[in-house]
């Protein structure tokens, strides 16, 4: 049998919060270790782990150096409103199935803290040095005899929720006018091109209210960074009642977010308009709750779930009696709704979270489809309907639900909560026992008896098991402080 290989040399371009973060000043890793419990005492704890992680004057500059990205994430992690987010470690191996050699496969990590553009920047250097390097490499040469058209092997990119705004920024900067030409296409994964409204919920963390010690913690980071505020809604998702806009520099001030980095950010995304990536393909997760739109009150953001449509003209869509703007609920993966994952209305539909979009089986079978240019059909389970909605963070010993969408009934439907770390054994995974609720889907009520981070499953008899990562901790001496100060408390 000849090998069903590619002669193309693929580009992995990890999403935020994807790459392992090294201080070379204090000589440790300050983002993307192995043991859960750092990440307990990092969101929850006394000690500042997280203000490593804070962008200093010199790298707000542009004197970057600090930190390194060594390597993309080999271990899950998580963060509020993000939630969970998985290893790379089944795309890397996927990837390094269809190729001819693993040299033709790049992990590309970058600091994900910095902006898009100027990661953008290196990507496109490291693509070339990578493309020249496998031209050069004798399973180049080998693998093209084994092809239909012998043709000289090109770069594929593979790109996770931020890598896709990361790779079109490194196609279309301007950077190197030849690496387009030298590109057969560009897989992504959960993009957020047009933005999404969870880095708006983010940025205005406690704004209005007192919130759990890692959403602050959370936002303090993030109004730092610029690789954040390019995340930020570019669609029109602020509805005012009678109207909806896209948010402006103003109202990303109101909300709690960075002057500077915003309108920074607007320029940016200002100069992708309109650009597309070379042999596209987007792979989009559906079926599972996600804000699509927000309002603006008194600097306090309140997140929906359903966006707005548009005529050929720009104009709303609007009901012809009342006239105020339909609303769609058009779902996404969790944290990209389905319309800012693609620039083309072609898309292939996995019912998928977004931190799992780069591991669940159905996706990796669009990317070996892919990168082997074999023809696409895109995966069996698209229809499959679930949705999966945990909370992101629980305290242990506490209930909290589960929730399942797109089913009435539990028969062939499994649910567990398993402890994410395989260094403890003692921790025995919990079987939730889904019912039927009030809104025509399932419920679980479940507890937790330890800190540290989970893995909640839900699997059906006829479709791809469903992932999403939560973390439990207790709360802190400064959140019982605060509800103690709250009437009613």
């Amino acid at each position: 049998m000849s090998p069903d290989v590619t002669q193309d040399a693929v580009v992995i371009v990890p999403g935020i919060m994807g790459s392992e973060l090294y201080d070379t000043v204090e000589k440790k890793v300050v983002w993307g270790l192995a043991n859960p419990g750092w990440l307990v005492n990092a969101w929850t704890g006394a000690h500042g782990a997280l203000r490593r992680l804070h962008l200093t004057p010199d790298e707000q500059e542009g004197r970057i150096g600090r930190v390194a990205a060594r390597r993309l994430l080999t271990a899950p992690a998580w963060a509020p409103v993000l939630k969970g987010h998985e290893p790379y470690s089944d795309l890397v191996a996927t990837a390094t199935a269809a190729v001819a050699h693993p040299d033709a496969v790049l992990e590309f990590a970058y600091d994900w803290r910095l902006p898009v553009a100027t990661n953008g920047r290196l990507l496109a250097a490291a693509a070339r040095r990578h493309i020249e390097h496998w031209r050069g490499h004798q399973a180049h040469a080998w693998a093209r005899g084994h092809r239909v058209d012998e043709r000289e092997g090109r770069l594929v990119f593979v790109a996770h929720s931020m890598g896709g705004l990361v790779t079109l920024a490194a196609l279309t900067g301007g950077h190197d006018y030849d690496l387009e030409r030298d590109t057969r296409g560009v897989m992504t994964l959960g993009t957020p091109f047009l933005g999404a409204v969870n880095a708006a919920v983010i940025l205005n963390s406690g704004q209005g209210s007192p919130v759990p010690l890692p959403h602050r913690r959370l936002r303090d980071l993030a109004v730092t960074l610029p690789g954040v505020h390019d995340l930020l809604p570019q669609f029109p998702c602020l509805d005012e009642g009678g109207d909806v806009r896209v948010p402006g520099t103003a109202d990303i001030v109101a909300l709690g977010g960075d002057p500077y980095l915003a309108e920074r950010s607007r320029t940016f995304h200002e100069g992708l308009r309109g650009k597309r990536l070379p042999g596209h393909r987007a792979v989009v997760g559906i079926n599972q709750s996600t804000l699509q739109s927000m309002t603006l009150d008194s600097g306090v953001v309140t997140g929906a779930e359903h966006s707005f449509r548009f005529n050929a003209d720009g104009t709303v869509l609007r009901d012809r009696t009342t006239r105020l703007p339909h609303r769609f609920p058009v779902g996404g993966d969790g944290t990209v709704h389905k319309e800012s994952a693609s620039l083309r209305r072609e898309i292939v539909p996995v019912s998928l979270q977004h931190g799992a979009l780069a591991q669940g089986p159905g996706a990796m079978d669009a990317v070996m489809s892919f990168l082997k240019e074999d023809e696409h059909l895109g995966p069996s389970q698209a229809g499959g309907g679930l949705g999966l909605l945990v909370p992101d963070l629980v305290t242990p010993g506490s209930r909290w639900e589960i929730r399942v969408t797109g089913a009435d009934s539990p028969k062939g439907i499994t649910c567990t909560v398993q402890d994410a770390d395989p260094t403890r054994r003692g921790i025995r995974p919990v079987r939730a026992r889904l019912y039927g609720d009030d809104h025509d889907g399932l419920t679980a009520s479940v507890t937790v008896p330890a800190s540290g981070l989970y893995r909640v499953t839900v699997d059906a008899d006829d479709g791809e098991p469903l992932t999403q990562l939560l973390l439990s901790a207790p709360g802190d001496q400064e959140d019982r402080r605060e509800a103690a100060e709250i009437p009613g408390k």
